[in-house]
């Protein structure tokens, strides 16, 4: 009878050390999806900041200079295409990010053309508005990415957690999926060309 009770408690011993560990495995892989979502959240403030100056930097530029309107259209639907894409924190799976990170990037490629475009217009560059403007900017995209930088870090730490044994079987059970990171573009393997 004796050894009935000892071998009950050593089970019961080894399914509450078993259930301890699952619940510290879960409750840390719900941690770093969290974690990842506010740095998401960091990501799309930065952006947004990006989209909300935008307007104003074409107003300036539209005001001062008789500058190139199919430049400034391309600004201008660069960021309503940008500002359209919106992803789930809940759902930041490889193909949401790759969309999201299409539509900013045409908005960086036609903000790119605006300011080197800009260099052919002295007049513009001495308007104090435009230098506030494009300093502005230029920290903005600086927080962009820090802000990229961040939310790789955290998404790495998340996708390494599910996928290691034996949090993978957790993962599974209780249906946490990969999170996609941000990643260079094709387009900038190549420095862009400027010409005067």
């Amino acid at each position: 009878m004796k050894t009935s009770y000892i071998v009950l408690i050593v089970i019961a011993a080894i399914l509450l050390i078993g259930g301890c560990g699952s619940c510290n495995s879960y409750n840390s892989m719900v941690s770093l999806d969290q974690a990842a979502q506010q740095k998401w959240g960091v990501v799309q403030s930065a952006y947004q900041r990006r989209a909300d100056l935008v307007p104003n930097l074409v107003a300036t530029v539209k005001g001062v200079a008789n500058f190139e309107k199919s430049t400034l259209v391309d600004v201008t639907n660069a960021r309503a295409k940008a500002t359209s894409i919106t992803v789930d924190a809940s759902k930041l799976d490889p193909a949401a990010i790759q969309k999201f990170q299409a539509a900013q990037g045409q908005l960086t490629t036609a903000l790119g053309r605006l300011l080197v475009a800009s260099e052919r217009y002295p007049e513009l560059k001495a308007t104090e508005n435009f230098s506030t403007l494009q300093a502005q900017l230029e920290g903005t995209e600086n927080r962009i990415n820090v802000a990229r930088d961040d939310f790789n870090g955290a998404v790495q730490a998340y996708d390494t957690k599910i996928k290691s044994f034996p949090s993978n079987i957790i993962a599974n059970m209780f249906g946490f999926k990969e999170k996609g990171y941000f990643q260079a573009e094709a387009s900038s393997a190549q420095a862009p060309k400027v010409q005067f």
